[in-house]
């Protein structure tokens, strides 16, 4: 038997793996800005501050809007997420165990993505935080993911200029997706559309101009979901080496091992165009 897999069947895998990466892995990947082929294990992203224009004198110098510049490092790591795949098994099993192990594969590299980028809204202290009990508020410390909290957040990403140009994403707890639901101005197709349904297949919606998306991984803490809403640009996301699969033939243990790879890393750009939403949850 030979001690390889052939080049055509290796090609085939890490494509199996790569698709099922792109279309099932991460949920989050598309919704930050992203930067791809990074070299080394720092990528920086520029933030760039606000200009303001201003008028000049005839054949006078054209005025210097003197915007800030800020360098945001984002440090890489290296992930790995390999199996064994017996050879005699592979003739007594039904399924296509390649499929299996590819899905399989993907899908863990895919919520390390999402992981690494929920890890950075996370560890940011800086960013806009919709709070839940202050003086005069209305709101009760014991509050979810109502209206009146959605409608302030709302009003903060707009008071602090947040560009309302289709890139606002929101991602909240499974919780919270059915508080959402009992809002009529959410769940009412006359109030949103039934064009602004642009998964189809998956639970996610537009609303107030913004995409809002259940997600499992988000962090549970005193209590309290972590839930956010950010405008695309505000996340960086940077890939050192994308989605790859190496599969080696291990006579000793009459069976291939399969293993998948990626380097990546996140980090916060901009916190002020993040907003933090902790929902209590039991």
């Amino acid at each position: 038997m030979a001690t390889d897999l052939s080049k055509s069947f290796r090609r085939q895998f890490e494509s199996d793996v790569h698709l099922s990466y792109q279309r099932m892995g991460s949920k989050l990947r598309n919704t930050v800005r992203s930067r791809n082929g990074v070299e080394g294990d720092i990528c920086v992203f520029q933030a760039v501050g606000r200009g303001a224009a201003s008028t000049k004198s005839r054949h006078g110098k054209v005025p210097v809007m003197n915007a800030s510049h800020r360098a945001v490092e984002c440090r890489l790591y290296d992930y790995y997420a390999g199996d064994w795949v017996d050879q005699l098994d592979e003739q007594k099993i039904a399924h296509d165990e390649r499929s299996v192990i590819a899905n399989s594969g993907a899908y863990a590299l895919g919520r390390k993505t999402d992981e690494l980028i929920i890890d950075a809204l996370d560890g940011n202290t800086e960013m806009a935080v919709a709070v839940d009990a202050s003086p005069g508020s209305g709101l009760t410390a014991a509050e979810g993911l109502t209206k009146e909290r959605i409608l302030r957040a709302f009003e903060t990403l707009g008071e602090a200029d947040v560009p309302d140009d289709g890139d606002r994403f929101a991602i909240i707890g499974w919780r919270q997706w059915g508080q959402l639901l009992e809002i009529e101005e959410f769940a009412n197709a006359d109030y949103v559309g039934p064009d602004e349904l642009p998964w189809k297949g998956t639970q996610a919606k537009h609303w107030l101009g913004t995409l809002w998306m259940p997600h499992s991984g988000l962090t549970k803490a005193e209590g309290k979901r972590l839930c956010y809403w950010y405008h695309k640009t505000a996340i960086g996301h940077a890939i050192g080496q994308d989605v790859k699969s190496d599969i080696t033939w291990h006579g000793d243990r009459a069976a291939h091992f399969v293993n998948n790879m990626m380097s990546q890393g996140a980090v916060v750009i901009d916190p002020s165009g993040i907003i933090r939403l902790p929902c209590t949850e039991a």
